[in-house]
């Protein structure tokens, strides 16, 4: 004899509630009988739904209805029963959520039982559940089936007068198909609409339509009394997305900071980007005082954010922030053409080679010319160059004329020296460049060590 694990609670308005035990959920443990084949199972799935014994144990989720029945009727169909949830959700077009309540509440009515549990571990196989359709003893009881044998193998030889009728109920809905309620909802998203026209017309315009006119597809004109209106307009960004997007926009533009975070990026600008600050304002306060090289910049949103800080309170206004643009791209002109050297051109120099050699010829063929008149009229081949530097104001000079300055160096180190002694090292350097200053004070110390080893 099998021991009774079923539950029963006898609350007011509700009935008894049939409840199956999850230590009753197996094949070892169930008091019912596997079922002889699908139409006799089907057969107990709609007395139970119909006889209101019972009752989910969730407060919450789906409650016994047509999905409960068209899951059963899917089960009914398999020679295994081995059903996989996201096969069930898949065909049955349900989430697996809503297939999981609905097997839980097959398995608690007595229904279904394992026969195998299912494996989820993370890394291996996954298996299915292999389940047994089992018909409750309480279905039995209820319709006077008599059965021979005991447990799983119990077989119906027949059943009491007073049950017919209902085992005959139950055999039609049993034989009825269930299927998915269909949306209500037109496809065309539109409702019918009956033509509005005078009397009646004996056919029927359902499956016609009317071509419009040839000169209405030819002007594109509609006859629509109302036209449709765009109600939204343009969508603006709030605070955040216009911190992201100048976030995303330095990570695209500067090369230093195309390795780093977009998210971090827009953290650390977060006070430009509500004072309207745009990238190319950001570029120039941080690299306002030196230049960052991508290969030096390690940590690009740390070094972003040390020389940042504060500059939104610095340059407060749009006329301040013009101001160190332009300032900030004429020093990285003047360093990039410092430091190219003076075969390179300038930045915002006329690419005409020809014009520049030819100026630089002529001017270096006076400078000579000039020299030799002043060293044979004074006899003193050491005295100051007859160019004069005076006062020479660095951003005032062309890149043609800047070419000059530097070739002349070039060829003549006591140039320099003139040069450093009237501009000083600084603006020699960066008229010159320091590797030509380097060259031209080494030339001349040895030229000062060979005059006095001479002597």
């Amino acid at each position: 004899m099998f021991e009774r694990v079923y539950e029963y609670s006898g609350e007011p308005g509700r009935g008894g509630a049939l409840r199956v035990l999850a230590a009753a959920q197996w094949v070892s443990t169930t008091t019912g009988r596997i079922a002889t084949d699908p139409y006799s199972w089907m057969q107990s799935v709609h007395w139970v739904g119909g006889s209101g014994l019972y009752t989910p144990s969730r407060n919450y989720g789906p409650k016994w209805g047509p999905t409960t029945v068209l899951i059963a009727q899917e089960l009914s169909a398999l020679t295994e029963c081995r059903p996989g949830v996201e096969y069930l959700a898949r065909k049955l077009k349900l989430s697996k959520r809503t297939v999981q309540y609905h097997l839980d509440m097959l398995r608690e009515a007595g229904l279904l039982v394992y026969r195998t549990k299912g494996t989820r571990i993370t890394g291996s196989i996954r298996h299915a559940s292999v389940y047994e359709r089992v018909i409750p003893v309480e279905f039995d009881e209820a319709l006077g089936i008599r059965t021979i044998g005991e447990g799983l193998e119990r077989r119906p030889v027949g059943i009491a007068e007073e049950g017919r009728k209902l085992i005959g109920k139950l055999a039609k809905k049993a034989a009825r198909k269930v299927r998915r309620r269909r949306s209500r909802t037109p496809v065309s998203g539109r409702g019918r609409c009956t033509p509005m026209q005078g009397g009646t017309s004996a056919s029927s315009t359902t499956g016609t339509s009317t071509s419009p006119s040839e000169t209405k597809l030819a002007s594109g004109s509609n006859a629509h009394p109302t036209q449709k209106k765009a109600t939204r307009g343009p969508q603006k960004l709030n605070k955040i997305g216009r911190r992201y997007q100048l976030g995303q926009e330095l990570v695209t533009n500067v090369p230093w900071l195309q390795q780093a975070s977009t998210p971090r990026i827009s953290w650390i600008t977060r006070h430009c980007a509500d004072a309207g600050w745009t990238w190319r304002e950001v570029q120039a306060a941080t690299e306002e005082h030196s230049p960052i090289d991508p290969a030096d910049a390690r940590r690009p949103s740390g070094l972003l954010a040390h020389r940042i800080k504060g500059v939104h309170l610095l340059y407060a206004s749009p006329e301040a922030r013009q101001q160190m643009v332009l300032a900030w791209q004429e020093s990285t002109a003047q360093e990039h053409f410092r430091h190219s050297g003076y075969d390179a051109p300038a930045p915002h120099a006329a690419p005409d080679d020809v014009e520049a050699s030819e100026a630089q010829a002529a001017f270096g063929a006076a400078m000579r010319a000039s020299r030799t008149t002043r060293s044979a009229s004074t006899g003193n081949n050491d005295e100051e160059l007859l160019y004069a530097s005076g006062n020479i104001d660095l951003h005032a000079l062309s890149p043609h004329e800047i070419g000059i300055h530097r070739a002349f160096a070039a060829e003549d180190p006591t140039y320099v020296r003139s040069l450093l002694d009237e501009m000083g090292d600084t603006a020699t350097r960066r008229l010159l460049t320091s590797k030509l200053v380097n060259q031209a004070l080494a030339a001349l110390r040895l030229t000062t060590s060979a005059t006095v080893n001479a002597f």
